[in-house]
């Protein structure tokens, strides 16, 4: 019953291999493909995403026939994939229809799909979707307003990080002793980051839209942009030119020179330093609207590499919610304690570290275990 899930990005597959106890029995990556590939920091020869499955099997003794599954993180699901789904021809067929939607991620992720078809033709696969836990969104906070012929092509929010969320919903039971706050603002803060508001467990608001560049400040995304500004970078460079501005030139790099949280505080410039300000002002201005869509606050998690890591930015953070009545212990914030909220706080904070392939492995194998049509 072990399981093995994939997380393929344009030029990088990383695997892991969970036992039927959702043991973790191992992981490997292989970066670069196409390019000057490594496998572990060394250098090898992976001209695409099959040769590269092929190596990380290889580096963990793995033969296909002896896994019980193959389960994919995939980025976009659209508008119809919903759950994590064994992969059939239409899902397939579906995930390639939202290539238009995910330019960057899709196609990597149904080339490790393909791969492991290649590989194994017989072994099941099951795809989790980032966009998925944001479908409960209401239907007002989906659609732009736009007009029906423009929104037509695929033109509304979806949201990411779902996965990301989903886990976090699972595991806070046993993480904290306790059921999920009523009302919990969670917090992804990474290279990509977002929030999400969640209601009895559910996101019913999320501050990604119709892709993972807008919200909040990113490492080198812009974040939240006037649509007008957009399309006057547009007219000056191009598409393609604005697109790379925005996506890869911006954000945290485009503000303070790094795209990277602890580079930022290393370096000790005005620049680094008004770039972890912009960042914790936004995140601290979307989270007030992610309040206000849930109707209150209970609790705050805080996930993702900043997230866990960054006891600075939580503080900003923290003392930006201040008006919502969160109080913070600042020694247990310093001393990366789990549980960070103070005694006078009305609001509970915890620290949630991210897990993302332990629960894609959870739902293939609750897939397989339901449905005996599962069984491989």
């Amino acid at each position: 019953m072990d399981v093995l899930v994939v997380n393929a990005g344009s030029s990088s597959i990383k695997v892991a291999l969970f036992g039927a106890d959702l043991t973790r029995r191992g992981a490997v990556a292989v970066t670069e493909i196409g390019g000057a590939a490594q496998i572990g920091g060394v250098p090898c020869t992976a001209p695409d995403h099959a040769a590269a499955l092929s190596l990380c099997l290889a580096e963990m003794g793995l033969r296909p026939g002896a896994l019980a599954a193959a389960a994919h993180r995939v980025v976009h699901g659209g508008a119809d994939l919903h759950a994590t789904c064994r992969v059939t021809p239409e899902v397939e067929a579906r995930i390639a229809a939202c290539v238009p939607l995910a330019p960057l991620h899709n196609p990597a992720n149904l080339s490790a799909i393909r791969a492991v078809a290649a590989l194994a033709p017989d072994l099941p696969q099951y795809a989790s979707f980032d966009t998925a836990f944001h479908a409960t969104n209401p239907e007002v906070a989906l659609r732009y307003a736009l007009p029906p012929l423009a929104g037509a092509p695929g033109l509304r929010r979806y949201g990411f990080h779902g996965i990301s969320y989903a886990s976090l919903v699972a595991r806070w039971p046993a993480l904290t002793g306790g059921p999920v706050p009523r009302r919990l603002l969670a917090l992804h803060l990474g290279n990509g980051a977002s929030l999400c508001a969640l209601r009895d467990g559910v996101s019913v608001a999320t501050t990604m839209g119709y892709s993972p560049l807008d919200g909040l400040t990113m490492g080198t995304r812009a974040g939240t942009i006037d649509g007008n500004a957009v399309l006057r970078l547009a007219e000056i460079h191009g598409i393609g030119g604005a697109s790379r501005i925005l996506n890869r030139e911006s954000g945290l790099l485009g503000l303070g020179g790094a795209s990277d949280m602890r580079a930022l505080h290393a370096a000790g410039t005005d620049a680094a330093r008004f770039a972890i300000a912009h960042f914790c002002y936004w995140a601290v201005r979307h989270a007030g609207s992610m309040i206000a869509a849930m109707g209150g606050l209970d609790a705050v998690a805080f996930t993702g590499g900043i997230g866990e890591n960054d006891a600075l930015v939580r503080a900003e953070i923290m003392a930006g919610l201040g008006w919502a009545g969160l109080r913070f212990d600042r020694d247990a914030n310093q001393g990366a304690a789990a549980r960070l909220d103070g005694d006078a706080s009305d609001v509970a904070v915890w620290v949630v570290p991210a897990d993302e392939e332990r629960h894609i492995a959870a739902e293939a194998l609750g897939l397989i275990r339901s449905s005996p049509t599962e069984e491989p």
